[in-house]
């Protein structure tokens, strides 16, 4: 059996006269999804597969279909006869636009075969001619597949070698997403071999010299690996130290190197190609001339066999020598290699005579970290998850490397300025603590870690930018806003619109076995951050300011005395925390909604239906047939007089010096991490200690444990809401215990609201429990809210994710922001 090797991502395409077994080929090797074929887009323009007048039309299918593929980086098999280069030109043109490797398999069959084939097929009805002159134009393209462009051929030249082939995937020489690290990433050493051994032992390498003392490798005691991201050479003292220690290490696998733009000219160089000796070259041939001949042509086939780029950590880390633009990731072609190696270089030159380069890091927005070097700067600083660590060790600055996943740096100085530099060193232009427009405005793609590619639509993004822009607090304050919560499906019993039952019975059916139940809080969604010594910010839901600052300073100090006097800076390692509360009484932020709606309907009601129920009462003492509309009056007299007292209910003013109370029921995230893995029971904890060392200012949340599968304690899971909404409660949130909990169909929703009757009677109306009012609510539907629900979730996730991991405030603030737009996306606000 032969072997046929092809890259894991490119574009195969198959050659082969008609009836040479190309789609038997195909449905054998490679999926259904893989393969594009010209028949079958024949069919799709115009109901037959063997139509030739619709051959432009399905050709021009064929590539739109195999573009999108290639697009979204899915090997793409072409199932067409593609003897003629006519034919093959456009498919080449295809690869190379999607930089990926092109690769031929030749069906060269004797025409006898393929015609007896033909022959089987009442569909094929053309004669043996057709067959010769597709063959006659086979053999004549063997001999130019390789001139044309086609990186892999494979020929197969009989029947039996056609059923005995195997397909082979191999990997491009650039993935190596099963490297997981830790990886310590190098910045350009430029022969400053010195320099690069204080580096190595800083980070805890161990230094293996040769009898004659040279550094020949390193090996770190915890098993990380070196990274060099190119530009061992030129420049600097000792070209030839730093590659026999770099190629030693990587001999030994104790690192990986990406060729930088000087090691490919001393390729060129060393091949005795016409090559002028500048930036530094002619110092590294200098110092190779004094080395053996042995070692000249390993260090040769070294930098030769140099990728450009990598892909690691499951592709969350990229590493080039000039760095590398999301589309451009795991892709192979010369286009690639040469971003890599030079940048996005705009052919002219600067005042300097050096290369204009695009600011690339500036638009990038992927989601996998990209480091790299090539134009020097001061000092390492993140540009949109994006770092160049080339911080001009041989003009006097220093050689950088960065740990990852630590992202932490680690620098030490040059001894001396080993070369003067043509341009100065200059920062990047970004202020990594401002925002532009176009980081949140159009639509938007976000990559989450719990869910995945996230999508913003162009219009909730301008929604959110009015509020944002003209309320909200300083986006390096803002890192993280609440998800929205759904309710309960409608319930089944007679007389509630929601009720235990459903929640409970929706977890069930998601395999969560455990819940918990907690006391809805009738106040004011508030997110607290707090540092140890009482600075911080308190905010709504919506991003504003929750207090003036003096209020605000003083309950900031009330709560950081609290969590020290409870342990818990010191139980965590941290110095700030981010919690998720309810503040109290609803009134301090909803006054004005309360004053201008609830209490103005609620007035109105209560003076005028009495009234009405007078007029109706003397109308019935005089005879007239008024009954049933005046026990309708009287049964709507008792509904305003509940709604009146629903939102009295929960204005009632606090009874202490600050007039407000805090209820804390999760600790979101802290310096030290994020805690959404830590089970409900464990923030509930955190917050009780907090409300026995300060019970004045904090509130306790009541809460229930469940268990979905016993019937005793979903009995008294129902029993417990009754208790808590019998005398006006708001009602409870039912969570999985666990917390972040995926199920069988996802990530679970974190949270399900049950409320009461009376305060749904705030949210639907003083009559919403008529019976053909409270049966049309019960045909709410809840999918888009729950969608909601989920994403806003993971965005949140996902942003104190990226805030407590040191991220740039632009990627933080990006998930802030989406939550907010998502808010303005169309849905009943009562859900």
């Amino acid at each position: 059996m032969s072997e046929l090797s092809i890259p894991e991502l490119s574009l195969v395409v198959l050659v082969g006269t008609s009836g040479s077994g190309k789609s038997t080929f195909a449905a054998t090797h490679f999926a259904p999804t893989e393969v594009v074929s010209s028949d079958a887009c024949r069919a799709m323009v115009s109901d037959d597969p063997n139509d030739q007048a619709a051959t432009s039309d399905a050709f021009a299918l064929l590539e739109y279909i195999a573009g999108k593929r290639l697009d979204r980086g899915r090997l793409t098999v072409i199932d067409a006869t593609n003897v003629q280069p006519s034919s093959r030109k456009s498919l080449l043109a295809l690869a190379k636009d999607h930089d990926v490797l092109p690769v031929a398999i030749v069906l060269d069959l004797p025409i006898a075969v393929s015609a007896e084939r033909n022959a089987s097929r009442p569909d094929r009805d053309f004669g043996t001619h057709v067959i010769k002159r597709q063959h006659d134009q086979l053999r004549r393209s063997l001999r130019s597949l390789k001139r044309e462009g086609f990186r892999t051929i494979h020929v197969l030249d009989s029947a039996e070698a056609v059923a005995e082939a195997s397909i082979v995937r191999t990997r491009l020489f650039n993935d190596q997403r099963e490297q997981h690290g830790p990886f310590d990433v190098i910045g350009d050493v430029h022969g400053c071999r010195e320099e690069l051994e204080t580096l190595l032992v800083s980070l805890g390498y161990v230094i293996t010299r040769d009898g004659s003392g040279r550094p020949v490798d390193a090996s770190h005691p915890a098993g990380r690996r070196a990274i060099f991201v190119g530009d061992l050479v030129d420049r600097g003292p000792d070209s030839p130290g730093v590659l026999r220690l770099v190629m030693g290490m990587v001999r030994s696998g104790s690192a990986l190197c990406v060729s930088g733009n000087h090691e490919a000219k001393l390729v060129r160089a060393l091949g005795r190609k016409d090559v002028k000796p500048t930036h530094g070259l002619q110092e590294t041939l200098d110092q190779l001339a004094s080395e053996d001949e042995s070692f000249v042509s390993d260090v040769r086939r070294f930098c030769d066999g140099l990728v450009a780029h990598y892909v690691l950590d499951d592709g969350k880390l990229v590493v080039a020598h000039a760095g590398l633009k999301e589309k451009y990731h795991g892709r192979a072609s010369g286009r690639v290699r040469a971003f890599a190696l030079y940048g996005d270089t705009s052919g002219e030159t600067d005042e300097f005579g050096m290369p204009v380069r695009y600011p690339w890091a500036d638009d990038y927005r992927g989601s996998a970290m990209v480091l790299y070097g090539h134009t020097p700067v001061p000092e390492t600083e993140w540009i949109n998850n994006t770092m160049c660590l080339d911080t001009g060790c041989v003009f006097g600055g220093a050689l950088t490397a960065l740990r990852y996943p630590e992202r932490e740096v680690v620098s030490v100085p040059a001894t001396a300025t080993h070369y003067e530099p043509v341009r100065p060193l200059a920062p990047p232009d970004r202020d990594l603590e401002v925002l532009t427009l176009t980081d949140i405005l159009g639509h938007r793609v976000i990559e989450t870690e719990h869910m995945g590619r996230l999508s913003l639509r162009e219009e909730n993004a301008a929604g959110a930018l009015e509020v944002m822009s003209r309320f909200a607090i300083a986006p390096a304050q803002l890192i993280y806003l609440p998800p929205t919560m759904s309710p309960v499906d409608s319930s089944s019993r007679d007389g509630v619109l929601e009720y235990p039952d459903e929640a409970f019975s929706h977890y069930a059916k998601r395999a969560v076995d455990r819940v918990i139940c907690e006391e809805k809080h009738m106040g004011s969604r508030a997110i607290v951050r707090v540092s140890v010594d009482g600075s911080g910010v308190i905010y709504s839901r919506t991003g504003r300011a929750f207090f003036d600052a003096d209020r605000q300073t003083e309950v900031l100090n009330r709560i950081a005395d609290a969590v020290a006097e409870a342990g818990i800076w010191t139980e965590l390692g941290a110095s700030w925390l981010l919690l998720d509360t309810e503040i109290l009484p609803w009134t301090a932020k909803a006054e004005a909604m309360v004053r201008s709606q609830y209490a103005k309907v609620g007035a109105a009601a209560t003076a005028a239906v009495p009234a009405t129920i007078g007029v109706l009462e003397a109308a019935a003492a005089r005879g007239a047939d008024v009954g049933d509309l005046l026990a309708r009056t009287r049964s709507r007299a008792d509904n305003a007089q509940r709604f009146v007292d629903s939102y009295r209910h929960y204005v009632q003013p606090i009874d202490n010096a600050l007039g407000i109370q805090v209820a804390p029921f999760q600790v979101l995230a802290s310096d030290a991490g994020t805690y959404e893995k830590h089970d409900h029971l464990w923030h509930l904890d955190i917050a009780d200690r907090l409300v026995h060392n300060d019970p004045e200012l904090f509130r306790s949340t009541r809460r229930l444990v469940v268990d979905t599968a016993d019937e005793t304690s979903l009995a008294a899971g129902v029993e417990w809401w009754e208790d808590l909404t019998a005398n006006g409660g708001e009602g409870m949130v039912v969570k999985p215990l666990n917390n972040l909990v995926r199920g069988p169909k996802g990530l679970a929703q974190p949270g399900l609201k049950v409320r009461g009757p009376e305060y749904l009677r705030i949210i639907y109306g003083a009559d919403y429990t008529d019976p053909s009012t409270l049966s049309r609510l019960k045909q709410r539907n809840l999918g888009h809210k729950r969608s909601m629900a989920l994403r806003e979730y993971a965005l949140g996730l996902e942003s104190i994710r990226r805030a407590v991991a040191g991220e740039p405030v632009w990627r933080v603030h990006q998930c802030v922001f989406g939550v907010l737009a998502m808010e303005s996306e169309p849905v009943d606000p009562r859900l």
